[in-house]
């Protein structure tokens, strides 16, 4: 029996290693009645807030599939050792897991055996019994199934903290390309049901303190990158749709490994480069906390991300005219779109200047990346020396900067070995 599981665990494991959208729970269940676990608030991969180290047992119910995407490890086509978790088993495998603090949640999604509703009553099950038997209070993340009935999906939203459902390939015309079987109104559905439901449950909150919980962390999606032509700025304008329409918590971006020779598909040996996740990563944040629009970042004319520098600073080189900022009279949101200025070091620039003009030098106590914002701003006893506005120039110099930088932090650490 124990082989038996062990084996499982292998395959199953193994097979939800492509799903990035874990990362994240924002909920702050806490713990009733002597039971198992606390979420904690904000789980982040594998850490808190408070900087806790967290693990989420991270598998699929199975890998059994009854459709044919392209993209997928797990699609029907595909020769592979396939396994399947009993509803008992994963919810033991967790409890155990949890009890030797291997874990402090659960991350579960699955494969489409029979049909969408077969599969999400499953799914549900497990929580239910980890809530309900076990009275398990770590997170829970479950994967919403596509064309699953909203019953089943309002009852997941009782049991977990965060539900998602991949949107997979960013346009209508890619998913027809490698998942011709699947229907993105399917995937929309339950994305609009959830929507609606937390929309009511925050209303019914005002009212009712008693209001039960439901889907505290959200829902999030992910995007798959690479698998088909699409720019950045067809990616970043799906995520910035599904985030206004859909009051979603988080899109995640995930480069597509390359696992067939299928001829819709890139070649084996062209994975997505690391740095492209990184810089949609990074223009998602811009948008999520920095007040920019995708079509500021990627547009017509600029479609595809620099990756040589991060989607901030392309944007204000691209956008000199608007520079340089007078640091101590420039509100709070121009500040937010200088390079070198993250949101709590422009929170910190607006709060102490009420007690008298910043210098350079206030500035990098502050936290400032000084050397990358001094191109861009005026401050007290300093003067923008590039009033000719050359961006190129400008670019050059930051990227010999950072060069340098580089350079010297690896010899101190050859230094120190």
């Amino acid at each position: 029996m124990y082989d038996r599981i062990r084996e499982k665990l292998e395959i199953l494991a193994d097979a939800a290693k492509y799903d990035v959208s874990c990362s994240s729970s924002g909920s702050n269940r806490q713990n009733k009645n002597k039971g198992l676990g606390n979420t904690g608030a904000g789980i982040c991969h594998t850490y808190t807030e408070d900087g806790r180290c967290v693990s989420l047992l991270k598998i699929l119910l199975t890998n059994h599939c009854i459709f044919d995407c392209a993209y997928c490890v797990s699609r029907r086509s595909n020769d592979i050792k396939r396994a399947a978790f009993t509803v008992q088993e994963v919810v033991d495998l967790t409890i155990n897991f949890y009890r030797r603090n291997y874990i402090e949640g659960l991350f579960l999604s699955s494969g489409i055996f029979k049909n969408a509703d077969y599969t999400m009553e499953r799914l549900v099950l497990i929580a239910k019994k980890l809530r309900k038997e076990h009275n398990f209070n770590g997170y829970i993340h479950l994967k919403t199934i596509p064309a699953a009935s909203p019953e089943l999906i309002h009852e997941a939203g009782l049991y977990a903290d965060r539900l998602s459902i991949n949107l997979e390939i960013p346009t209508d015309i890619g998913l027809k390309l490698l998942a011709p079987e699947k229907n993105r109104q399917d995937m929309i559905q339950p994305i609009s049901y959830l929507k609606n439901q937390l929309t009511k449950v925050k209303e019914e909150k005002k009212i009712f303190k008693s209001t039960p919980q439901f889907v505290p962390a959200g829902q999030s999606t992910q995007l798959i990158i690479g698998a088909t032509g699409e720019s950045d700025k067809q990616i970043i304008s799906t995520a910035q749709y599904f985030y206004k329409k859909f009051d979603m918590k988080r899109v995640y971006y995930s480069g597509y490994v390359p696992i067939s020779n299928d001829i819709r598909l890139p070649s084996l040996g062209s994975a997505v480069p690391t740095v492209r996740e990184n810089r949609l990563y990074q223009t998602d944040w811009l948008m999520r906390f920095y007040g920019f629009r995708a079509e500021e970042i990627v547009n017509d004319s600029h479609p595809i991300l620099d990756l040589d520098i991060d989607p901030k600073l392309s944007w204000a080189l691209r956008h000199m005219d608007h520079f340089p900022v007078d640091i101590n009279a420039a509100d709070y949101q121009i500040i937010l779109r200088i390079p070198g200025i993250g949101v709590s070091s422009a929170q910190k620039i607006v709060a102490a200047r009420k007690f008298g003009k910043l210098n350079l030098e206030n500035l990098t106590r502050i936290g400032v990346a000084v050397n990358r914002a001094k191109y861009f701003i005026t401050c007290k006893g300093y003067s923008q020396l590039y009033s000719d506005k050359r961006s190129e120039l400008i670019k050059s110099y930051i990227l010999q900067a950072s060069a340098s930088k580089y350079r010297n932090l690896t010899n101190n650490q050859l230094q120190l070995f």
